[in-house]
């Protein structure tokens, strides 16, 4: 019984903790714009890719199939639960699997241009390990079908990211339901950024999310000192994935995306 009340409260302070951070962080950054305009993308792209988005069911990942497939890419979704997604489309394929299955993230991998991975969860404090150990499938998936083009979307708080967000987020919210996830995202960057440079990879770090349409008032913040994160939808976090990919740029690099 006493666990149960315990469990019951501490679910209830990460909730109130989530909220009250959200909202706050809501109100956007600093004062002045910081980094570099949105990229544009063209009308169309000049080649399509078959893309693979991992976690592409829900969030980031859905807006990012949902984007590649209007611009007439091929797609396939890796996802637990793809169907959930409610799409269909004549150059998407669903493979229900997770990152954890090494041999069916391995067996989605083949054949593709391109890897997106976007997974998520919800706030916790229990030890993580989905993004590393994912990201260490997805690695050896990639060297094995020869695919050298990775965008991988981590968030506020990874890296030299953490300490930005603003007094909730970095006070509150962080350390009371996030710590042991982006402890966790950054193994999963150092993975990345150690595994040799053959690999063309990007790493998103976008601000705070939230469902609007695409407005492309992001920018795009390499050096963030002075900078606190503001918001940027989820369309926007996908318009800067796609523009990554299809541009060929931002290689080697671990942008902060968010609205001034």
């Amino acid at each position: 019984m006493f666990d149960r009340l315990r469990n019951g409260l501490v679910t209830a302070a990460l909730a109130l903790a989530l909220g009250l951070a959200l909202a706050a962080c809501a109100q956007g950054g600093g004062d002045a714009p910081a980094g570099a305009p949105a990229p544009t993308l063209d009308a169309t792209p000049e080649r399509p890719q078959r893309i693979l988005v991992i976690g592409g069911s829900r969030g980031i990942g859905l807006a990012t199939v949902r984007l590649a497939l209007a611009r007439g890419h091929s797609v396939t979704m890796l996802s637990r639960n793809p169907q959930q997604s409610g799409l269909t489309h004549p150059a998407l394929t669903l493979v229900a699997a997770s990152i954890l299955d090494a041999q069916a993230t391995a067996d989605a991998i083949a054949g593709h241009d391109a890897v997106v991975i976007a997974i998520g969860m919800g706030p916790t404090r229990e030890p993580v390990t989905l993004f590393s150990e994912g990201a260490k499938n997805v690695l050896a998936g990639m060297d094995a079908a020869g695919v050298k083009r990775l965008v991988a979307v981590t968030g506020i708080g990874a890296g030299e990211t953490r300490g930005h967000g603003g007094f909730f987020y970095d006070i509150i919210l962080q350390p009371l339901a996030l710590a042991t996830i982006y402890a966790d995202k950054d193994r999963q960057e150092a993975l990345i950024r150690e595994h040799g440079n053959a690999l063309q990879w990007t790493i998103v770090r976008p601000g705070f999310l939230n469902d609007g349409p695409a407005n492309g008032r992001y920018r795009v913040i390499d050096d963030i000192t002075g900078v606190t994160a503001g918001p940027i939808t989820r369309a926007d976090t996908a318009h800067f994935i796609l523009a990554a990919l299809e541009q060929h740029g931002y290689i080697r690099q671990a942008p902060l995306i968010s609205e001034p």
